[in-house]
């Protein structure tokens, strides 16, 4: 089980009310937990997953990085791909209301387009991703089975494709260290995209 109280739950706003703060997540540390409604509106909660690998990739339909993951690059797939091996794939839309990419019907029109299959949950508060420490779209953590934050940072190396020497994808070997009950290799990387569409 995730070692965190239900407490630490974000609790839907009221108007005015501000989000309540999240504890800050940190590499090595247990990955703070949050419940965050889907496009279809069913609440999903980090907890809920215990015992699994889990992948939270932050998430911007207007984001040419994300637009090139997604509709060419390695997000075509490599969702699909690591859940049919049992990994549980949550992507987070931090962006405020107005903001690029916001927005319900753009949303659920972009993972139509590219055929996602897991859910995309809206953080229009922003509390998450800044629990999280979300700089830009696309940035990756993943989550181990014990509920411990493994990896953090960039999607791979090659951003819209342009690989930084020898391709590298984070993600993905940090699933592989996991899957071989091996300390992920590389932990923390910088992320590259869009920044994150907080309202503040």
């Amino acid at each position: 089980m995730l070692p965190l109280l239900a407490s630490l739950l974000v609790a839907p706003a009221s108007a005015g009310d501000a989000p309540a703060a999240l504890p800050k997540a940190t590499v090595g540390q247990p990955a703070p937990d949050f419940a965050l409604k889907d496009l279809t509106g069913k609440e999903v909660k980090l907890s809920s997953f215990a015992g699994k690998t889990v992948v939270i990739e932050w998430f911007n339909p207007g984001c040419p990085f994300v637009v090139y993951a997604h509709g060419e690059g390695p997000l075509k797939d490599q969702a699909k791909t690591a859940t049919g091996g049992g990994v549980v794939w949550l992507a987070v839309n931090s962006g405020a209301p107005g903001k690029q990419g916001n927005g319900l019907e753009l949303n659920q029109q972009a993972t139509a387009s590219w055929g996602m299959t897991h859910p995309v949950l809206l953080d229009e508060t922003g509390a998450v991703g800044k629990s999280y420490g979300a700089t830009t779209t696309p940035n990756m953590y993943v989550v181990d089975p014990k509920g411990t934050l493994v990896y953090a940072g960039a999607l791979d190396n090659a951003p819209l494709g342009k690989a930084d020497g020898a391709p590298v994808n984070y993600v993905n070997a940090a699933l592989a260290d996991i899957a071989a009950g091996r300390a992920v290799s590389t932990p923390t990387t910088k992320p590259y995209g869009c920044g994150v569409k907080y309202g503040s």
